[in-house]
């Protein structure tokens, strides 16, 4: 089946606000912030760098908004399983509510610890590098999602501190067993994401859609995979998502969730069962006992991301809050609400705004989901970063989830080509003509053997060679096609070496313009 790039999506974007519109509201809403931060700090000495972060980083929420959520919310909306306008308002809901019910009361200021802020004494050149920091950031960002490219905002403000940070102390400033082991994210991410995912999605289809009874297959497995999926994202939510409510080790955390999972299991199997016997049995049929888990999925995943990543967007910010409010340098702060809220409100704007174009790309551009795929990527999601945050590697959810779409695109191909009723079609007409070219080939050498040959033996010839060289060029090309057809019809080569090289360069490209930005503000104050 050849990929096919949804056209509901395209109505849906169609119908949304024009660009101007768009470009509008946001800026209404960073106007909004700039008047709240001055009229709620006028009293505050050296409040000008306060405005300006607040204003940057409601900037950042928005970006993260348009490009980083897409991640959660993108394979449920290309497999059908949400509409586009529903996951928006989904998605909005969840991340806003994970930051401000779960974002967490303390932040570090330099996230990931990626520099020493000790290296820096003066108050002010590290109200500048952050400053600097969030605005590279969010420069990249708004670029990526521009060009259709879903990138790491964790990697995009590490790179800004990164960058800044270079350029107020030093080399010397910055952690490089940390930049290295985030360097091996680029490669671990997505390749636990996407064997993960593909692992789900071969055994769903080994033991359900493989089988010639798949109704009863899914009346077996569907239950054991809801509640192992229902194991994982309490897990993860409880382990990532609801740490500023209460914290429990891993262990701790899996047995809770281990709890939840059986009682669903139970609940479930009887629905399940029920579902299936109005259900086809097709593999359409089968899907559709997976739309209501993806989106559970896709609200939780939607949460935690929320929860997690608003401190990409407010870190920075908290942190020239607290320099300037208290004339020092701290490694760790307070988050104050106002904070808080210009993340959380800005990473819903900008997803409801400029979203869209980032879940297309996610749900549809790579390779083609249904709800099944869907649900094996969502897997890889939660379980990923379990494993991750246990083995201490630092992982991005983004690069994680876009692993696990290559993930389920590289197993079809892998499966269907190796499978004789997808290319059987090919391989007849291959055999078809290869039988005409023999004939032809045959037919010439008869008449190429005889004697004599009248006019019309001439004539034959030459019809035979023109005919030959037409059928061997034919030939060729089926032999080539039925080789690469299906690599080239499952995966789009083009979007994975697109996104491929937006990961590689998101970490140096912030981190240049963040140095770039911090000298500009040097200059520019001095």
């Amino acid at each position: 089946m050849d990929i096919k790039t949804i056209d509901t999506f395209d109505r849906a974007t169609n119908k949304t606000l024009p660009s101007f519109a768009k470009f509008s509201l946001a800026m209404v809403f960073i106007a909004i912030v700039f008047i709240w931060s001055y009229t709620s700090h006028g009293d505050v000495p050296n409040n000008t760098f306060l405005i300006i972060g607040a204003v940057f980083g409601a900037y950042m929420a928005m970006n993260i908004g348009a490009n980083d959520v897409a991640n959660n919310v993108g394979p449920a909306v290309g497999s059908k399983a949400l509409t586009l306008g529903t996951a928006i308002i989904v998605a909005a809901i969840f991340e806003a509510a994970g930051a401000l019910i779960a974002g967490g009361d303390v932040v570090k200021t330099i996230k990931k610890g990626i520099i020493d802020p000790g290296l820096i004494d003066n108050p002010e050149i590290f109200i500048w590098a952050m400053t600097a920091a969030l605005l590279s950031a969010a420069l990249w960002l708004n670029f990526a999602t521009s060009v259709g490219a879903p990138v790491s905002t964790t990697h995009s403000i590490v790179g800004g501190v990164m960058g800044a940070g270079i350029a107020a102390a030093g080399f010397a400033i910055v952690s490089w067993g940390t930049m290295g082991k985030i360097a091996a994210s680029w490669v671990i991410s997505p390749v636990l994401g996407g064997i993960i995912a593909a692992s789900f999605l071969y055994f769903i289809k080994t033991k359900i859609v493989f089988k010639d009874d798949m109704v009863e297959a899914a009346k077996k497995f569907v239950p054991y995979l809801i509640a192992l999926m229902t194991w994982a994202f309490s897990t993860y939510l409880i382990v990532k998502g609801v740490k500023k409510l209460i914290k429990f080790d891993f262990l701790t955390s899996a047995l809770i969730g281990l709890a939840i999972a059986v009682v669903v299991y139970f609940l479930v199997k009887p629905m399940i069962a029920k579902a299936a016997d109005k259900i086809e049995n097709t593999r359409e049929g089968i899907n559709t006992l997976f739309t209501i888990p993806l989106i559970f999925s896709a609200a939780l995943l939607s949460f935690a991301h929320g929860a997690n990543d608003v401190a990409n967007a407010i870190g920075p910010l908290a942190a020239i809050n607290d320099a300037i409010v208290n004339s020092s340098v701290s490694s760790k702060v307070d988050i104050p609400f106002w904070v808080m809220l210009v993340g959380a409100i800005g990473i819903a704007v900008g997803l409801a705004l400029y979203g869209p174009r980032l879940i297309k790309t996610v749900g549809s551009e790579i390779t083609e989901l249904d709800q099944i795929r869907a649900y094996s990527i969502a897997m890889a999601a939660a379980i990923t970063v379990i494993i991750a945050s246990q083995l201490g590697l630092p992982v991005s959810s983004t690069h994680i989830a876009v692993g696990g779409v290559f993930g389920v695109g590289f197993l079809r191909e892998y499966l269907d080509s190796s499978d004789k009723r997808v290319t059987d079609k090919l391989r007849k007409k291959f055999k078809k003509h290869k039988k005409e070219l023999d004939s032809m080939t045959t037919e010439l050498a008869e008449f190429e053997t005889k004697e004599t040959k009248s006019k019309s033996d001439y004539i034959r010839i030459v019809e035979l060679y023109k005919g030959i060289e037409f059928k061997e060029a034919q030939v060729k090309q089926e032999k080539k096609d039925i080789k690469e057809e299906k690599r080239t019809t499952y995966v789009k080569r083009d979007a994975v070496k697109k996104i491929i090289a937006a990961w590689i360069i998101t970490v140096p490209a912030a981190a240049c313009l963040s140095a770039i930005v911090f000298f500009t503000i040097k200059g520019i104050m001095s």
